[in-house]
């Protein structure tokens, strides 16, 4: 029978989405497959990844087939419970767990569960992060540990939707009856423990579902199939590696069957890439725009409003009053006022109560206690810290407050002190070390209010850190403080007379509250006396305090609820409050509940929070009461879960007395501080109401009832009416404050005399949030009074109950939509995070990338949370947001267990969480980043316009007036030097020729590491030495004239004497590098011989290298150390000078071991072009710090002196590691006018004696003397580095104009050499978006995305270069970036191959332009791109002087999205972003964009660098990075040049042989 998987009919939605592992499932489940089929298939795919295969047999029992009686959808509900483990069994640590949304998150998954997840899960190196007990390796389980609990919550849920919408679905508020189980959060009850008062088989079902776990082996049975749930083992998905599907057709070299070089298709890398590029596959959510054609505006996508996306619909809404403030005949004229009442006619009643850790109280501060004590301190405060004449403190002053959490007496003292002495009190937290998450912005709290003074307890001084000498620390950003104890044996009684000035409450101000801004910003927000007073009066009228009631608080004391109701209200009042402090909660997190129950309190004041501990712990306590509670106040009823939380509280405690009218949900801000309040309820009355809004119409800021998707709903609870003697408005969250629509979300505004006034010492802040004028549609006020912002989001309901739907602090705006932190983060929550989140603790933000806002998730791990679970964790954390959300997640971060920084009662610091996200010290332990999937405004990928013609091109330049870009060196023809060229044709007549004229001229000259000269070759020396091996390859060899001879030497003058010695003979020399005994070479192939040293003969004789290599497949070798005295017959004379001279190869940068021709025309046409353009002759000296085995800088080595006449001092690259001085002391030594050097040289320099120049002085080194420092190299110049040594070294005399660089390439090693006339090497500011497009556009220094680029040198006389399309072969014109073409006459003659497949590249050497003047010429094709410009300098010509800018490599380039982009740009870009990235490299794989970055900081900081990276490639180039490997120090390959080999990394990634610490792949 055949299995129906895949209910598409059912759930046409979950198939259009973008659903992870579509492409494996598909392949897994099309075609006839039966059960059998199935597993057979499934297991055959698994096989390589499932280590026990006995396991596997006994576990997969074959599970009963779906009967063929049975309806179509019931077999689509069953199959989601048909892929499951069963649970095991156990309690499980319920605590941190919100119970929100739960059921709709499984819901969403359960839609995500058909199609499993494929997403690859990052590779990890073992060492890095040791908690993983799991192997680095194992591919993702995604199979969760309670899915069959899954499959029940979305029957329950979809069966609670039908009960739903059976009700009237039109009235949004739905007035639930406590028991039934059907608003979006009910079933949280159940979730909890006994499920009492819950009704219906519904109810059973959940009950079992979480907690009949022991009774019930099999859970019940709620599917109308008879299929049991098996235990399978858990599925694992890895692409089917043996098909290749999916790939496309045009993929060259990288079919999945033979990745980039034969590297195996098992490897596990490619595999995981086929798994991201799979999961890629699927479309995005809206569809591209157009790309522009050829304008260069902005080419972002700016994100078009959706035509069907909801919009406000009501009237305008008008503000809505709160009953008047009633007057009451006692109320006393200010808050002072009622504490002198109190204080001197109840002297012995109690006002606050302050516990032990154990939760015993400790303390009673009685009325009386309260004035004296107070008195005493505004005594002191204001006569005794100063002299009479100069008083520290004066009325108006500000002071800070530091006093612990849990000494509640010593602050409330200190704070009336301070009122009763007009000092203005800041109450802050203590800090607890030097670099306390946020302490600097309290420091620049401080520093605005101008505070000189803190008062605190003697014990808390003690605990404050210390300097060695005992001094208080200077905290970050803080201003000095004096620091005064306030311990009542220090303070001065107040003598008779004295009394404290109690007047009427008026404006000014009474204390200042602090508040977090968004950004992590601390202000003050300043209340009046006058607001203080009145506020006391609302919240005693709208709780309906009356005198002597007790009152339970466990917030915070110094700010907000806890402040307001526990230390001002009850003074007010007369009341009496138990405060709970934090620290007691955690250890005994009923400990409030106990409270209430042994002090008979009538008001708890808590948050959610504290409702959660109290049902968590309420299993150890029984016996206690909560009958006498009128009010438990929850300060924190505007958050998304506090529904669920008073819902859960009730059904428990109900049975413990607890009234349901008793739950007040209330909302609060700094700014307007009691915004609304939920009044005390009659028993009996109906119970308020609910709103079940759709989450996608609050996206849109608008209220909708949820109808269409149970899954994407949020329930509210309303927070009651509006304050007495308050009124409201709602005004839209952004821009001017327009009044919104009725059915409309904005910003709740208050105006009432009980608010905030300003923020201290912010006028411009100020008045953006406190004098609030709304205005209607049209933009005009709507009447005078000012109101103040409360930064909640919200909207008034029917009867003029107030909803509060998030924080303007908590708002993400993505691409136009709004969403809320704290609904994903309560999202986040429901996802079974026990196994995985770290009690509760998650983190949202947005970060700005790329012109809109990205979301980031990060959370803390708990330390046995294994890899699995964590990131299955997170793949369905991002399924459940995207499902409930509508919107996509950036990045999701975990980080250790207590990682994050903390708020001073432990939550999450966001803004400096969000402040390490950005500059990478977040250290994360695992990351996922989905760009793919949130990126939506990209660019549409270019198309190239097919169809142009290279002619139309050209009449388009010049109808344009374009020139065609093309330039030369200087004409040999006009500029013939002495009888030398005439007379010989071929260097071995010119060395035989100054061995005759001058036999005692030094050539060459080679130093050691000390600077010591170690060997000296004069004309004659050369020649000699030269003769003596040509006769030994006669002798020795049997050579005849034309084969080839390997030249195995260390730099210097042997090297040489080799070269000539085979010249002389008529062989062929190839030089070659040197091996270690780490690396044998493998001997090019066609050599007749082998010349070497003694030393290097010995190694390749040894015994490593007859393990390496076959040596008796090796040719003669030869050691020229002791030669015999033996005169050469004669000097061989080639026939023609077209005749090859020598072999010269190299590795490219894309790895390719490559060998060109060199002629003998071509040898002499070399030298004398650089004798020209560096002016050489005998009297010169020059010194060459370079690599001498291939290229220009094996021709400046060994043939240039030879040539010219020059002195050349050799100086062997290696002998700098062991002394940096070596080659700037010996320019300076010898007074050198040119020098050569490579780009590692330069770089070892700047580097190592970066900082050591006065050193350099002090040694007497002086670079005044250098006219040219040029850089060999044969790829774009690294401007920076040589800007760098400039300056570094412009100190020890170095002409900023010295430093140039040469530009050569395989097939002609020297185009350009700056010379030592002609002028200067210009610089030009590029457009790097138009270079992408291959066009050239100039802009100026410091434009946005600008390159700066220099002038590879001059161009060489009898050179001419032009610039062609690579595809068409056609000349452009100079604004067009193309292919550097070259003709010369020392170009190399073609490539020597040695396995005869000349045909390859032959169109490399001699090639013509397709049309054009230039058609007749042969071009030979350098393979880089560049372009040229015409300067205003002056060229020797006396012409304007051409300029020729070399890009980069074509080989290298990478084509993404139709454009061209050149690694070293995006390399560049991600080298920036953080200090521990020592090197980095790009390279494509599959159209992904590789990068790898090496870690030279600890292995920590490894996943800090996966979104830096990330969101500057995006942010500056444009494109998604689809992998990051972050790598050791060392492990990115460059060759001999200091080039990177990135095609060789590419390989060794693909094989997995890396050894990463991290690779990360993004979604």
């Amino acid at each position: 029978k055949l299995l129906k998987l895949l209910p598409f009919e059912q759930n046409p939605i979950s198939w259009a989405g973008p659903q992870p592992g579509e492409a494996q499932f598909l392949y897994l489940f099309l075609g006839d497959i039966t059960q059998k089929g199935y597993e057979k298939k499934r297991a055959k795919l698994l096989a390589p990844y499932v280590p026990q295969t006995q396991a596997l047999q006994k576990e997969s029992k074959p599970q009963m087939p779906v009967p063929s009686a049975a309806p179509a959808s019931s077999s689509s509900s069953s199959s989601s419970s048909k892929f499951h483990r069963a649970r095991s069994g156990g309690a499980r640590d319920e605590r941190y767990r919100s119970d929100i949304h739960t059921e709709a998150v499984q819901a969403a998954l359960a839609k995500h569960k058909e199609q499993k997840m494929a997403l690859p899960m990052p590779t990890k190196r073992r060492s890095t992060f040791v908690q993983s007990p799991a192997d680095a390796c194992t591919p993702p389980d995604t199979s969760s540990a309670s899915e069959d609990e899954g499959s029940l919550r979305r029957q329950a849920a979809l069966s609670a939707a039908l009960h739903q919408s059976l009700q009237n679905a039109e009235s949004w508020i739905n007035r639930s009856v406590q028991g039934s189980s059907t608003s979006s959060s009910a079933s949280s009850t159940l979730s909890h423990g006994e499920g009492k008062g819950t009704s219906g088989s519904l109810a059973d079902v959940f009950a079992n579902a979480r907690i009949g776990r022991k009774s019930f082996s099999v859970p019940p049975d709620v599917t109308a199939t008879t299929s049991t749930p098996s235990a399978r083992p858990a599925a694992v998905d890895l692409p089917p590696s043996g098909i290749v599907k999916g790939m496309h057709k045009g993929s060259n070299r990288s079919s999945l069957m033979d990745t980039a070089d034969g590297v195996p298709v098992s490897s596990r890398v490619s595999t995981k890439i086929q798994q991201l590029l799979n999961t890629l596959k699927r479309p995005k959510r809206p569809p591209l725009k157009e790309f522009f054609v050829d304008d260069f505006e902005e080419i972002v996508e700016v994100p078009q409003p959706d035509p069907n996306q909801p919009k406000p619909e009501g009237r305008q809404m008008t503000p809505v009053k709160g009953e008047p403030l009633g007057v009451v005949c006692n109320w006393p004229p200010a808050l002072e006022a009622a504490l002198q009442r109190w204080g001197t006619t109840q002297a012995k009643c109690p006002c606050l109560t302050a516990l032990d850790v154990t939760g015993k109280p400790v303390y009673t501060l009685t009325y009386g206690k309260l004035w004296s004590r107070s008195l005493k301190l505004a005594y002191t405060l204001l006569n005794k810290l100063g002299t009479k004449n100069e008083p520290v403190l004066k009325p108006g002053d500000r002071v800070a407050l530091v006093y612990p959490n849990n000494d509640p007496v010593m602050f409330m003292v200190a704070f009336y002190g301070c009122l009763l002495a007009e000092v203005i009190p800041v109450p802050i937290e203590v800090p607890l070390t030097r670099k306390d998450a946020g302490g600097q912005q309290i420091g620049f709290l401080l520093g605005s209010c101008g505070i000189a003074l803190a008062l605190t307890t003697e014990v808390c001084l003690k605990g404050l850190p210390k300097t060695q000498n005992g001094e208080i620390v200077q905290f970050k950003g803080w201003p000095r403080l004096k620091w005064v104890v306030t311990d009542s044996k220090y303070l001065s009684k107040s003598p008779k007379d004295w009394q404290p000035n109690i007047s009427a409450a008026g404006t000014e101000p009474a204390y200042i509250e602090y508040k977090t801004s968004k950004e992590g910003s601390v202000m003050g927000v300043t209340v009046s006396r006058v607001a203080m007073l009145a506020h006391c009066q609302a919240l005693s009228q709208a709780c309906n305090y009356s005198e002597g009631e007790t009152i339970v608080n466990v917030l915070d004391f110094k700010k907000d609820a806890g402040l307001w109701h526990g230390i001002l209200t009850n003074v007010m009042n007369k009341l009496h409050t138990i405060s709970v402090p934090y620290s007691v909660m955690k250890t005994c997190p009923l400990s409030w509940v106990q409270r209430v129950h042994a002090h008979k309190a009538k008001v708890a004041l808590v948050k959610c929070r504290d409702l959660h501990w109290a049902m968590m712990a309420h299993r150890d306590q029984r016996d206690v009461s909560l009958s006498s509670l009128r009010m438990l106040i929850v300060t924190d009823g505007a958050n998304p879960w506090s529904v669920s939380s008073c819902d859960a509280f009730l059904s428990l405690f109900q049975s413990h007395g607890l009234k349901p009218e008793a739950i007040c949900p209330c909302a609060t801000s700094p700014e307007a501080m009691t915004v609304a309040i939920r009044r005390p309820g009659v028993p009996g009355a109906p119970l308020p109401g609910r709103a079940i809004l759709s989450m996608n119409g609050l996206s849109f800021g608008v209220i909708r009832v949820n109808t269409e998707d149970k899954n994407s709903a949020l329930t509210v609870q309303d927070v009651g009416h509006v304050m007495p003697g308050g009124m409201m408005c709602i005004v839209k969250p952004d821009g001017p404050p327009q009044l919104c629509k009725t059915d409309e979300i904005g910003e709740i505004c208050v105006s009432s005399r009980a608010g905030g006034m300003m923020y201290y010492g912010l006028a411009g802040v100020t008045k953006n949030t406190f004098e609030v004028i709304p205005v209607n549609s049209s933009g005009s006020p709507v009447g005078e009074v000012p109101f103040v912002r409360s930064g909640l989001l919200g909207f008034v309901g029917p009867g003029s109950l107030v909803f509060v739907v998030g924080k303007m602090d908590g708002l993400l705006t993505v691409s136009g939509r709004r969403h809320n932190a704290d609904d994903i983060v309560a999202t986040g929550l429901a996802v079974e995070s026990i196994k995985t989140v770290y009690r509760g603790r998650i983190a949202v933000f947005s970060v700005s990338v790329f012109y809109d806002e990205r979301i980031v998730v990060v959370a803390e791990q708990r330390p046995d949370a294994s890899e699995e679970d964590s990131f299955q964790w997170m793949s369905r954390v991002l399924q459940a947001i995207d499902s409930i959300h509508q919107v996509g997640v950036y990045c999701l971060a975990l980080v250790p267990a207590n990682t994050l920084p903390k708020t001073p009662l432990g939550g999450i610091h966001i803004s400096q969480t969000k402040q390490h996200f950005l500059e990478g010290s977040l250290h994360p332990c695992n990351i996922l980043m989905c760009p793919h999937t949130c990126v939506t405004n990209l660019p549409k990928p270019r198309q190239k316009q097919p169809g142009v013609g290279p002619a139309s091109v050209m009449v388009g330049n010049l109808v344009a007036g374009k020139r065609i870009a093309q330039a030369s060196g200087r004409d040999l023809g006009q500029i013939e030097d002495n009888d030398l060229v005439k007379k010989h044709q071929f260097l071995t007549e010119v060395l035989q020729w100054r061995a005759q004229a001058t036999p005692d001229h030094p050539l060459f000259l080679l130093l050691n590491a000390k600077g010591t000269t170690v060997c000296t070759a004069t004309c004659l020396q050369l020649h000699k030495k030269a003769e003596r091996i040509a006769s030994v390859l006669c002798d020795k060899g049997h050579l005849n004239a034309g084969d080839n001879v390997v030249l195995l030497y260390p730099p210097g003058i042997e090297l040489i004497t080799a070269f000539y010695g085979c010249l002389y003979s008529g062989c062929v020399p190839v030089t070659v590098r040197p091996p270690h005994a780490q690396s044998l070479p493998r001997a090019p192939g066609k050599a007749a011989c082998i010349l070497t040293t003694q030393t290097l003969m010995r190694l390749l004789k040894s015994r490593e290298a007859a393990g390496a290599v076959d040596v008796k497949t090796w040719p003669t070798i030869i050691d020229t150390d002791d030669l015999p005295r033996k005169r050469l017959a004669q000097i061989y004379k080639p026939p023609t000078p077209e005749m090859l001279a020598y072999l010269d190869f190299s590795v490219s940068t894309t790895g390719m071991l490559t060998g060109v021709k060199m002629s003998h025309a071509a040898v002499s046409g070399l030298c004398r072009a650089i004798k020209l353009q560096c002016e050489l002759y005998s009297s010169r000296q020059i010194a060459i710090c370079l690599d001498p085995y291939c290229g220009l800088g094996f021709v400046l080595w060994c043939l240039c002196s030879v040539y010219s006449g020059h002195q050349s001092i050799l100086i062997p690259p290696m002998e700098l590691e062991s002394n940096l001085f070596l080659w700037l002391s010996t320019v300076s030594q010898y007074k050198i006018r040119d020098t050569f050097c490579s780009y590692s040289v330069m770089e070892l320099c700047t580097k190592g004696l970066g900082n050591q120049v006065e050193m350099l002085k002090a040694r007497g080194i002086n670079l005044s003397c250098v006219r040219t420092c040029v850089v060999v190299a044969e790829e774009r110049p690294r401007v920076s580095l040589t800007h760098s040594f400039s300056k570094l070294f412009k100190d020890i005399g170095l002409s900023s104009r010295a430093v140039s660089t040469t530009f050569g390439s395989r097939v002609n090693v020297a185009i350009c050499l700056q010379g030592t006339s002609g002028p200067d090497p210009t610089t030009v500011y590029v457009d790097l978006k138009s270079l992408r497009h291959d066009r050239v556009r100039l802009v100026e220094r410091g434009a946005p995305q600008s390159l700066l680029l220099s002038e590879s040198g001059k161009i060489l006389p009898g050179v001419k270069v032009v610039i062609v399309n690579p595809e068409t072969k056609g000349p452009l014109g100079d604004s067009h970036l193309g292919e550097i073409w070259v003709n010369s006459p020392h170009t190399a003659s073609g490539y020597y191959t040695i396995y005869d497949n000349e045909t390859l590249q032959a169109d490399h050497f001699n090639t013509r332009l397709s049309f054009g003047d230039a058609a007749q010429t042969l071009w030979a094709r350098t393979g880089y791109l560049g372009f040229v410009r015409r300067t205003e300098l002056t060229a020797a010509s006396g012409e304007r002087h051409d300029a020729l800018y070399v890009v980069g490599a074509l080989d290298e380039t990478l084509e993404l999205r139709g454009l061209r982009y050149h690694p070293i740009d995006i390399e560049t870009s991600v080298s920036r972003t953080h200090r521990s990235i020592a090197e980095c490299a790009v390279f494509t794989w599959t159209n992904l964009l590789v990068v790898v970055v090496e870690l030279c900081g600890c292995e920590q900081e490894a996943l800090d660098l996966v979104p830096l990276v990330t969101n500057v490639v995006l942010e500056e180039h444009y494109l998604i990075v689809g992998v990051v490997v972050v790598v050791d120090p060392g492990v990115i390959p460059i060759n001999s040049r200091g080039e990177k080999q990135r095609m060789h990394l590419r390989d060794s990634f693909l094989a997995d042989q890396l050894d990463p610490i991290y690779v990360a792949y993004n979604m």
